[in-house]
C-alpha cells in the first residue's frame, strides 16, 4: 500500500507542477480546473488506499513498533495528497478569480 501511495503522492505533485505555470501563461481556465479535478480524484484514492493499509496493518500485525511505524508513514504519505488538494483549491480560486 505504500508504494500505492508513493504513485498517488507523484501523479498528484505532476499535476500540481503542470498547473501551476498555466496560471503566469494565461492558460484557459478549463485546463487548469482539469487539473484541479484531477489532483482532487487523486487525494480521494489516497484516503481510500489510506483506509485499506490501515485495516490491513491492523489485522496482520500484532508488533505494536511495526504498526506505530508504518501508521506514521501512511499518515505523512497522506497528508502529502492533502496538500496537493491544498494547492488545487487555491489554484481554483485564482483562475477562477482571473477568469
Amino acid at each position: 500500500k505504500a508504494r500505492e501511495l508513493a504513485d498517488i503522492i507523484v501523479q498528484a505533485a505532476v499535476e500540481v507542477e503542470g498547473a501551476v505555470p498555466q496560471l503566469r501563461h494565461g492558460a484557459e481556465l478549463k485546463q487548469i480546473l482539469k487539473a484541479c479535478v484531477e489532483i482532487n480524484r487523486l487525494e480521494n484514492a489516497a484516503d481510500r488506499v489510506f483506509r485499506l493499509a490501515l485495516a490491513e496493518l491492523f489485522n496482520d500485525t500484532t508488533d505494536i513498533a511495526r504498526i506505530i511505524k508504518w501508521r506514521e508513514i501512511y499518515e505523512q504519505m497522506e497528508s502529502a495528497t492533502d496538500r496537493c488538494e491544498d494547492v488545487a483549491d487555491v489554484l481554483e480560486g485564482v483562475a477562477l478569480k482571473h477568469a
